[in-house]
């Protein structure tokens, strides 16, 4: 009887513990989820991310205005012919083969790249997807508030 009494006391013990240690990061996971978005690709397989940005893609107007959040690999480029540079989070598949992503706009006073991550960088963020107009197309992009460096 005695050795049942520590044998459950234990397991107490270590349920505890456990469950102490599980919950460091959910400060981090309560502030995402306070974020009310439409779409989050970052919850879904790669299979599944893959369609979800094509669908993006092929029917950009239907997600105009809505929040979307992505997690990828952080790239600019830049356009001789404006003279700017444009910036992207990348989603990669799993062996590297197919590599889709969204242009981002950081909202408010950045410098590039003195506040931009570094490229390669891994990074999440989420805003609304909108649209602009140049060199006679209309292109499509997410304006962000911030960026989180992963």
């Amino acid at each position: 009887m005695k050795r049942k009494i520590t044998l459950i006391l234990l397991l107490i013990i270590i349920c505890t513990l456990v469950a102490g240690c599980a919950g460091g990061g959910e400060s981090q996971k309560e502030e995402r989820e306070a974020v009310q978005v439409d779409v989050d690709l970052t919850v879904l397989s790669e299979t599944v991310l893959s369609a979800e940005l094509m669908h993006i893609i092929l029917n950009s107007d239907d997600y105009v205005g809505k929040t979307i959040r992505v997690r990828g690999t952080y790239y600019s480029l830049f356009h001789e012919a404006s003279g700017e540079f444009y910036h992207y989070v990348i989603t990669k598949q799993g062996d590297e083969c197919c590599q889709e992503g969204l242009e981002f706009v950081w909202n408010g006073d950045h410098t590039f790249p003195d506040d931009y991550p570094e490229m390669g960088t891994p990074i999440e963020l989420y805003g609304v997807f909108s649209r602009y107009q140049g060199e006679g197309i209309r292109f499509f992009y997410l304006a962000v508030d911030d960026i989180s460096i992963l």
